[in-house]
């Protein structure tokens, strides 16, 4: 699986998922991922990856053209990309392990699924209890006697959002 976490909003992205992910299939994905971003590439100075052989040189000159500059970790160093590794643990925890998938359609489906939820529900502590997606002001208190809630039940069940009812 290929994903992309923008540090700065703790927004993800899902690339692609695949069995065997060839060279080729990564420089594929980096090219796609360009083209949706568009002109929200230039926002991006860095992007960090690990020293992984289908990470050619190809795929780094797919983002050194829009002026990314590519870091590499450095070796049997796991804690230099803490936030992808607490990314994937989160995903795993809440998600996965709990859904047994049947072909990657059903695993990009079910992590399409979450990611709407991650980036737009989920509380992020470093986001001030927000997601990422919602704005910076601070939500007001409010009297849960006297409004409706609404729950939606989202991932297949797994996971439910809450929010007031119109």
């Amino acid at each position: 699986m290929l994903f992309l976490m923008e540090i700065a909003t703790r927004r993800v992205h899902v690339l692609g998922a695949t069995t065997n992910p060839t060279s080729d299939w990564v420089v594929q994905q980096a090219r796609n991922l360009m083209l949706d971003l568009g002109e929200r590439a230039q926002r991006f100075r860095f992007l960090i990856r690990d020293r992984d052989a289908k990470y050619t040189a190809m795929f780094d000159t797919v983002f050194q053209a829009e002026g990314i500059e590519v870091l590499r970790t450095p070796p049997q160093a796991p804690r230099a990309n803490a936030f992808a590794e607490r990314w994937v643990r989160t995903v795993r925890r809440e998600c996965l392990d709990r859904i047994l998938m049947y072909n990657t359609r059903q695993l990009l489906a079910v992590l399409g699924e979450y990611l709407a939820h991650y980036n737009g529900h989920r509380p992020h502590q470093a986001c001030g209890q927000r997601s990422p997606d919602r704005d910076s002001l601070a939500a007001k208190v409010a009297d849960l006697g006297a409004l409706r809630v609404r729950r939606r039940k989202v991932v297949h069940g797994l996971i439910n959002e809450y929010e007031q009812a119109t």
